[in-house]
């Protein structure tokens, strides 16, 4: 009998009573991921951890012993009963002596495609039923969008919710301009798991009907070839100056739509001054964007008048807001969208973004699945969330988020349940600093990560695969009865059974289980959510039953939409989400703020790093870290899968031939890229998709470095930047980063990230 199960690269098949089980993509995605095909590849299970283990340094001394020791001394292995009673003792002496506003509770919410087994849900839960934690908000994805968004257009997720589906781009679009490309590779995926996955079929049937397609960007390996897209080569980090460069184009041919201006936005007349140059004595002209940029000027009036005379959509990639001053770009992205005045027209408008994620464009309708309640948190204080290094090298610092004075936290213990910040986060030497400040750092992981191995008490957890759970991810369209398909690894348990172990033993396993085993919440979150979406009109089967059949298509449930579509209509009777209740070009609360690096309006602001610098050396290479095409993140970076698409068991840095030439350097070389913060061994991938100037390295490599600190195995977050987007969203910076690439070595270590810890 088939059966399914759900993970983050969609959803797969298998039969029942198959030995070994074989995964397969669910046979109607019309362009199924082989990403998740290798969950059940042995070769994951080298790297698995089999048994609780203790770093020895903090098992024989105690809390706080040798945290210089972490990642390099070994772990003793012990029982299940020794290591939760010396977790739930340690919790006890930390919120004694510190109170619980001295724990953080890390997770980065995708150890799971199912919707009990959320480590994220689980850790929170947990550590809220005795008394909180901090907490981190936003995501490394989009930290500066998540602020800036709602201020001006909406919530990423009611944007991504709203997207105008790929059918309408398809019928309606005639120019499809994106920055950043539409990296099918990224929406291979999605939190809850992928159903059917739209983005290539949705840019073919684009291209099929002749909608045209034009690329701006550092690279043009980033939207399918059948588009045939014209690529407009860019410097990275440059956008929002070409962007303020057509919009001027625009002005100055009085071809803006002042009545959309003046019905559906604000501000726009106190944004114009700075375009003009009326207010900085720069105008913003297809000139003085060449000069940063790249551009051709000529090119840049011609694409404005292109933009203004066919029905335009401006689609925006995530990556180029994980850059210093990232807010700027979205923000000026939808200003431009708002001056053509295309916005709420069928294929007009803007995008952000099409690409980064499968959801987006998507005709579901956006149902709440089954949820595991987190309780409440009484502990205030939070961080943005790739301020992790500095909150723990700066306890009592004061930083600016969204406007507010907020102060760090003193942390003495982090408990870290899904995720693995040495994949995610940025300058991982810095990190590695300040990982020693907390007395006790726990992680629970189903492999020794990079951060497992940095742990002082690292327990098993299982996968999806060995497990019973539901996935759901909105918008995708199927619900999933997720069966357990093989046993536990060793020792391996569920985080819910670890913390329901450990609230029984610090008095709070009532509030924490509410009595139930995990079949029970399986079944009390299914019929609860079965119950909302009746009050909806949508009719699910009883538990039994979905537990037998074990899919339920939601494809009857799903119709076209155009983004903004009511909005536009009737500003007055359906108003968007931001304190106008229209697109705010200039935000008086962002205003007020009174912020030197975000003002109340679209600004170009030089990055810290970037090509155009006066300080920027001759030999000096701007570094992309995008999302791997073979792996999600850090994960499943030790199936073959993975291992394919590296060179010598490196990552690859892709560079432009000139830059590849001008270093002596040829394909397969192997290259130390480095600059101030780090540096780390990558294979050489030369290639014409790259502009000159621009090299690129995959994230997701497993941090391996040797006793020098030079990263073996091809992390490119050895050598990003770690500061904030800016003082309003203090998102992740890491596109913002220059670097250089020594000559060919030849006598180099072999990468060994894999490997677990010694163990005794």
């Amino acid at each position: 009998m088939t059966r399914y199960t759900a993970s983050h690269w969609g959803i797969y098949e298998f039969d029942e009573g198959e030995t070994p089980t074989k995964l397969r993509p669910l046979r109607t995605d019309p362009d199924p991921s082989m990403i998740g095909v290798h969950q059940l590849d042995p070769k994951l299970l080298e790297s698995r951890i089999r048994r609780p283990a203790i770093r020895k340094s903090w098992l024989e001394y105690g809390p706080g012993a040798r945290p210089e020791l972490r990642g390099r001394e070994p772990f003793v292995e012990v029982e299940w009963d020794h290591a939760l009673d010396l977790v739930a003792a340690e919790l006890a002496r930390v919120t004694g002596e510190y109170g619980n506003s001295s724990i953080f509770g890390g997770s980065y919410g995708w150890a799971s495609a199912g919707r009990f087994h959320h480590a994220q849900s689980q850790v929170h839960r947990f550590l809220n039923s005795i008394g909180g934690y901090v907490r981190h908000t936003g995501s490394y994805s989009l930290g500066a969008a998540h602020v800036i968004l709602p201020h001006i257009a909406g919530t990423v997720d009611g944007l991504s919710a709203d997207h105008t589906t790929w059918d309408i781009l398809a019928e309606h679009t005639k120019l499809f301009v994106t920055f950043g490309g539409v990296p099918a590779k990224n929406a291979q995926s999605s939190p809850g798991g992928a159903g059917h996955h739209r983005v290539g079929p949705g840019l073919k049937a684009m291209a099929e009907n002749g909608v045209r397609f034009i690329n701006i960007g550092p690279c043009n390996d980033n939207i399918a070839e059948e588009c045939n897209a014209e690529w407009i080569r860019c410097r990275p980090n440059t956008d929002v100056a070409l962007m303020l460069a057509v919009a001027w184009q625009i002005v100055s041919d009085g071809k803006h739509d002042c009545a959309f201006l003046d019905r559906c936005t604000v501000g726009f007349e106190k944004f114009l001054p700075y375009l003009l140059g009326e207010d900085d004595g720069v105008a913003k002209t297809p000139a003085w964007a060449a000069e940063i940029t790249g551009v051709d000027p000529s090119r840049i009036v011609s694409l404005a008048r292109e933009m203004v005379e066919a029905r335009t959509i401006i689609n925006v990639a995530w990556s180029l807001q994980r850059a210093h001053h990232g807010e700027q770009t979205f923000w000026m992205a939808i200003t431009l969208a708002a001056m053509i005045g295309q916005i709420g027209l069928p294929g007009g408008g803007f995008g952000v973004g099409y690409g980064p994620m499968n959801a987006n464009g998507s005709p579901h309708r956006r149902l709440s699945g089954p949820t595991l309640s987190q309780g409440h948190n009484a502990v205030p204080d939070y961080i943005p969330c790739a301020r992790i290094t500095d909150m723990l090298l700066n306890p009592g610092a004061v930083f600016m988020h969204d406007g507010a004075a907020r102060t760090y936290p003193d942390i003495h213990l982090i408990y870290w349940a899904g995720g693995n910040p040495y994949h995610h986060h940025q300058d991982l030497n810095r990190l590695s600093r300040a990982w020693q400040k907390p007395q006790t750092i726990i992680v629970h992981d189903p492999f020794w990560t990079a951060s497992a191995k940095r742990a002082d008490i690292a327990l098993p957890v299982t996968t999806a695969m060995e497990r019973d759970d539901i996935g759901y991810a909105t918008q995708e369209g199927f619900l999933v009865a997720m069966r357990q398909i093989v046993k536990p690894f060793c020792d391996a348990r569920s985080d819910y059974e670890i913390f329901a172990a450990l609230a029984a033993r610090m008095g709070t396993e009532k509030i924490f289980t509410e009595g139930r085993n995990e079949q029970a919440w399986l079944t009390h979150m299914y019929e609860n959510m079965r119950e909302r979406w009746k009050q909806n009109g949508v009719e699910c089967p009883d538990f039994k039953t979905f537990w037998t059949d074990g899919l339920v298509d939601l494809t009857p449930e799903s119709s076209s939409r155009t983004m903004f579509e009511a909005f536009r209509q009737s500003p007055a009777e359906h108003p968007l989400t931001t304190p106008s209740g229209r697109i705010e070009i200039f935000s008086e609360t962002i205003a007020s703020f009174n912020l030197p690096d975000c003002k109340g309006h679209p600004v170009w602001f030089e990055p810290r790093e970037w090509l155009g610098a006066a300080k920027c050396e001759a030999d000096e290479l701007h570094l992309l870290s995008d999302q791997p095409a073979r792996k999600l993140h850090s994960q499943l970076d030790a199936s073959p899968y993975s291992a394919a698409g590296k060179i010598n068991g490196r990552e690859c840095v892709y560079m432009n031939p000139a830059d590849a030439a001008a270093r002596g350097l040829a394909h397969h070389d192997t290259v130390e890229v480095w600059n101030g913060r780090g540096r780390c061994l990558a294979s050489v991938s030369i290639t014409e998709e790259i502009m000159q100037g621009v090299v690129r390295i995959a994230t997701g490599a497993w941090y391996d470095p040797d006793e020098t600190g030079l990263d073996l195995h091809g992390n490119p977050n050895v050598l990003t930047l770690d500061i904030g987007t800016s003082s309003l969203a203090q998102g992740c910076a890491a596109q913002t980063c220059l670097v250089r690439v020594r000559k060919p070595l030849t006598q180099v270590k072999a990468p060994n990230p894999f490997n677990p810890p010694p163990l005794i």
